[in-house]
């Protein structure tokens, strides 16, 4: 492993391209963004999961998994990058994937696709049966050892406290981009999309253990589903899981957590036509392509936000791309009406 981020940090196995790079958008809505290209952390593993996968991986490693098994919706990027990275280590995989009609799934296009090509069990289940993924997982989980094999759960989006980690880690790369950016006099907030709160949680407790307060550093989630209290909740307890598990020091409470609300729209992975124009006005300026379920979604939020206050975030923002292209190319309808 690489130089220890911290004494008490797990083990990891290499996945991703880092440190990633950094550039700043022409795309200007009143105050100048600096984009984190962690959708360039690799190709069929490209976005943020792969830095959690890098911690959840080795564990599963260590504990000589035959089976990765994990959920997410239809086209979940956490699922593809989990299917990938379970190929890569000699290891299969199980997706669980929520949809309208298991009966009738949708087709193989964007993630489906190459969900379907790296040969991963796909597991069709109902959006009212989504509830209890966790004890669908644990069903999958005991068919494989009665067959024989080794299963290891990885939870929805990565995001549970070893997961964290990977994020903990990316933090000290966005400490090192933001020098000479960031001041107490000249702030900058670093968002991210928040979806299933564990990139949230390590980018927290790593701004925490780094003293980035101080150096005019914030962190801020637009959340892409539910509210601010609901991931409020699920930081806290991956933030608290992380200091019962290895007593890092951050030590987070709810008044590090720090949500922008009021921009899910019509709900996950559903977009309005304001937030696809914002997709379009991006990649049309800088060559950048946001997904409409998480980065455009969030994205739009801050030039909402922006637009009201265009002191919320300080003197810049330093907008984290955590991937989920390949989910676009399953959106042509969805996009015809902006093009």
């Amino acid at each position: 492993m690489a130089t220890r981020l911290h004494p008490r940090e797990p083990e990891r196995v290499a996945l991703a391209n880092q440190p990633t790079r950094g550039h700043w958008l022409r795309y200007n809505p009143g105050v100048p963004i600096w984009l984190k290209r962690d959708d360039h952390t690799g190709s069929e593993l490209m976005g943020n999961k792969v830095r959690k996968l890098e911690y959840l991986m080795a564990e599963a490693q260590a504990a000589q998994a035959t089976h990765v098994i994990t959920c997410g919706g239809e086209q979940s990027n956490h699922a593809r990058a989990t299917a990938f990275a379970a190929a890569q280590l000699g290891m299969q995989s199980v997706l669980l994937l929520r949809t309208d009609d298991p009966a009738a799934p949708p087709p193989p296009t964007g993630n489906i696709l190459l969900d379907q090509l790296v040969g991963a069990q796909l597991v069709w289940i109902t959006r009212p049966a989504w509830k209890e993924r966790n004890a669908l997982m644990a069903a999958q989980a005991g068919a494989i050892r009665a067959a024989g094999g080794r299963p290891y759960i990885v939870p929805e989006g990565g995001s549970n406290a070893l997961g964290s980690w990977g994020y903990i880690r990316a933090m000290r790369e966005l400490a090192d981009d933001l020098a000479g950016i960031a001041t107490p006099a000249r702030p900058v907030t670093i968002v991210y999309a928040c979806g299933s709160g564990g990139t949230g949680a390590g980018l927290i407790m790593g701004a925490k253990l780094l003293g980035l307060a101080a150096r005019g550093i914030r962190v801020a989630g637009v959340n892409v589903c539910d509210d601010r209290a609901y991931f409020v909740d699920v930081i806290s307890r991956i933030c608290a899981e992380a200091e019962a598990r290895w007593a890092i020091g951050a030590n987070v409470t709810e008044a590090d957590i720090d949500l922008v609300d009021g921009h899910v729209g019509r709900g996950y992975a559903k977009s309005r036509p304001e937030e696809l124009a914002t997709i379009r006005d991006v990649c049309r300026s800088d060559g950048v392509v946001l997904d409409p379920v998480y980065t455009g979604k969030a994205f739009h939020g801050v030039v909402t936000e922006l637009a009201k206050d265009r002191e919320r975030f300080g003197a810049a923002v330093a907008f984290i791309h955590t991937g989920g292209m390949f989910g676009v190319f399953a959106s042509a309808e969805t996009f015809a009406p902006v093009l």
